[in-house]
């Protein structure tokens, strides 16, 4: 593949580096080296750059780090570290407690003494995940730390055991479940780092949850539902229920504790604040609040009153879901947005980026091609990289300002190389749902070559949601995981974002709301009939599914809901009984686990081990030992139902994987591929071969 003249290993867009003034580079790969390219936002200009130049210019904030970052000195242990805004201080955790560093003598100093264990500061537990990295959101005057402290001494535990010659070492850890009467609770407080003066908020513990995803921390590193006023005066913060059914705006005061409530929403099923990010904005200045809600179905911006917490207006309208708010000009009034089916005509799950009006008015589209758009905005938001592409349509990068006027193309991807070895890209499909009326949108993949009038079994590649689909991102790509490679096996593979997935309306994205079993399975049946009725090479008699994690949950009920439909399946890593999985999941997508008095739960119905005994085609389940996200206690009730029920069964424990299974993780694949091949293909495949560079 090439960028321009220059030849490329593989690149798949532009990533800038923000740096002064807006300028911006990013790297090039090449068969030689690693140059990059400096480019000028306001004349479009671009000139080499050496990397350690570059990166000598760089900006810490601009180019997304927040100020956190690994520390240590001498042979010490590196320790995770969160840097103020001003770069004269980093905060870390040591024994329960959070202390403070100066970044210029490296003195360190307690900012707490009370943390115990299990009841600690900053601690990033919630279950599923964790890490050592402190969770707290520095004061733009590098003054004040807003965190928690985290109170899990009465969750019950989670335990996992070591394979090794000897002792086993066993890990224990904090790790709520649904209906569990104990979760984790948070102490909202505000540090002076300076005086190490420590405030508590005088409002009850909080739950441990984020209106965004399972953790405090999303993607990206941030405790987003934490915002500081620019002038360090006061903070606002998100209150999540346990149910995620409702949230709460409020205001506090740092310096006493005092805390108002702002505005609050409650919905029936569960309540999201952006999807990425969190949408809602902090803005004492002009006494407002920007706030997102799928109210009227669709994601859209509102404006409220700061002090009354009445609405002001709502700011966006009409079909398609605001994502992301990447930017907001409060003096100008202007907001940047991502956005997604907005455009009519278009696959609704591309990406745009709009600009609108606070104080009225349609947005207007700012990346006017048909593709998904994949924005770097500029610290300032006067300019953004656009790397906009298709499944199916290598991407181009380009540069233009908040108006959309196109400055200058940054590099253009050619692949003819690519083309010459004989690839194709996936083919974009859309199919019907269950219903027969709503449109769903997914990606196929056949062999490079097919033979008249042969048939071809057809496998189906699921992650039924409900925080995500199958598909994934809509950008360009050589390969998606092994779904080609596996179809080059003679296969036509399938991915089908159904019913319960989101970036459509809210009402598409609650389908199955409280069912969790569904696993959009009508979704994926209806449409790859639909796909047999219109393609004759594909064979209905011969129907496999696999999946990951969530996918390995929705393969095995598969297998157990439908099995005259699906003859093979693999289940890998599933969470096949979410009572035995993390509580802020389940509960957010079930609601909270209810004893109905007659020795049954409202969590029943979606575990696997309950239908197991239905089994009829091949079934493949596998996990790792070590999986800290997904227990494997998961996959072995189903293998103790499947027994017990006397029904052939393959399993494969990976001895010491965790859930992505590391070094295992080609020997998964060949396993996987083979399994097909001799199951579904009636083929026997080559023996214990082996993935890697070099092979035929």
């Amino acid at each position: 593949m090439t960028w321009n003249t220059t030849p490329l290993v593989f690149h798949n867009g532009v990533s800038p580096t923000w740096i002064a003034d807006d300028h911006f580079w990013y790297r090039v790969t090449t068969p030689t080296g690693n140059p990059a390219i400096l480019v000028n936002p306001s004349t479009g200009a671009k000139e080499s750059c050496t990397l350690p130049a570059c990166a000598a210019r760089s900006d810490s904030v601009a180019t997304g780090a927040r100020g956190r970052g690994r520390g240590g000195r001498g042979g010490a242990a590196a320790v995770i570290t969160s840097t103020s805004p001003d770069g004269k201080r980093a905060v870390f955790i040591r024994d329960w407690n959070l202390w403070v560093r100066d970044t210029a003598s490296g003195a360190e100093t307690a900012l707490t003494t009370d943390g115990v264990k299990d009841f600690g500061y900053a601690t990033d537990n919630a279950g599923w995940t964790k890490s050592d990295r402190p969770i707290v959101v520095w004061s733009p005057d590098s003054t004040r730390i807003a965190t928690f402290q985290q109170d899990q001494r009465t969750v019950g535990e989670m335990y996992l055991v070591s394979t090794e010659v000897g002792h086993p070492q066993l890990q224990a850890w904090k790790y709520p479940l649904p209906g569990d009467d104990a979760v984790s609770m948070i102490h909202r407080v505000v540090i002076d780092v300076g005086s190490k003066q420590l405030v508590r908020l005088k409002t009850p513990p909080d739950q441990h949850r984020s209106s965004l995803c399972d953790n405090l921390v999303c993607r990206g590193g941030d405790w987003s539902d934490v915002q500081w006023a620019p002038d360090s005066a006061s903070v606002a913060y998100v209150s999540t229920s346990r149910d995620h059914r409702r949230t709460v705006l409020r205001v506090a005061d740092p310096s006493t504790g005092d805390v108002r409530d702002v505005l609050e929403e409650t919905v029936n099923t569960f309540f999201e604040s952006g999807n990425g990010r969190v949408n809602w904005r902090y803005l004492p200045a002009s006494n407002e609040a920007i706030w997102f809600s799928e109210r009227d179905n669709w994601g859209q911006l509102y404006l409220y009153d700061l002090q009354s917490g009445k609405l002001k207006r709502q700011i966006t309208s009409g079909a398609g879901n605001v994502t992301q708010l990447l930017h907001v000009d409060a003096t100008n009034r202007v907001l940047l947005f991502q956005a997604v089916g907005r455009e009519s005509g278009r696959d609704p799950y591309f990406t745009h980026l709009y600009r609108v009006s606070m104080d009225g008015g349609a947005p207007t589209l700012l990346t006017p091609e048909d593709a998904n758009h994949d924005i770097s905005m500029s610290p300032s938001g006067r300019y953004f990289v656009d790397n906009y592409s298709k499944p199916d349509v290598a991407p181009v990068a380009v540069l233009r300002d908040a108006d959309g006027k196109l400055i200058v193309e940054l590099e253009r991807a050619d692949i003819s190389k690519l083309l010459a070895t004989r690839w194709k890209p996936p083919q974009p499909i859309v199919v019907k749902a269950r219903d027969g009326v709503t449109d769903l949108y997914g990606l196929m993949y056949r062999p490079t070559r097919l033979v008249p009038g042969r048939k071809y079994p057809i496998v189906n590649h699921i992650y039924p949601g409900p925080q995500t689909g199958s598909v994934g991102s809509r950008t360009f790509a050589v390969a998606r995981g092994d779904a080609q490679a596996l179809a080059e096996l003679v296969f036509v593979v399938v991915e089908i974002d159904g019913m319960g997935t989101p970036w459509r309306s809210k009402k598409f994205h609650e389908a199955y709301y409280g069912d969790m079993a569904d696993n959009t399975l009508p979704d994926q049946i209806a449409g790859m009939k639909e796909l047999a009725r219109r393609f004759p090479w594909i064979d209905m008699t011969r129907v496999g599914i696999y999946g990951h994690s969530g996918g390995g949950y929705a393969a095995a009920a598969a297998m157990f809901h439908y099995p005259e439909f699906f003859k093979v399946g693999i289940a890998e890593s599933g969470n096949h009984d979410n009572r035995v999985y993390e509580d802020d999941w389940a509960e957010k997508w079930m609601g909270l686990l209810e004893n109905r008095g007659d020795g049954f739960t409202s969590y029943d119905t979606q575990a696997n081990q309950n239908v197991a005994q239905n089994l009829k085609g091949k079934l493949l389940l596998a996990h790792g030992t070590m999986d800290n996200n997904v227990p494997p206690n998961n996959t072995l009730l189903v293998a103790d139902a499947l027994i017990k029920a006397n029904k052939d069964f393959d399993l494969i424990m990976i001895p010491n994987a965790a859930h992505g299974y590391g070094d295992a993780a080609n020997y998964m694949t060949r396993r996987r591929w083979d399994y097909f091949v001799r199951n579904l293909l009636g083929v026997e495949p080559p023996s214990e071969y082996r993935l890697g560079p070099g092979n035929p």
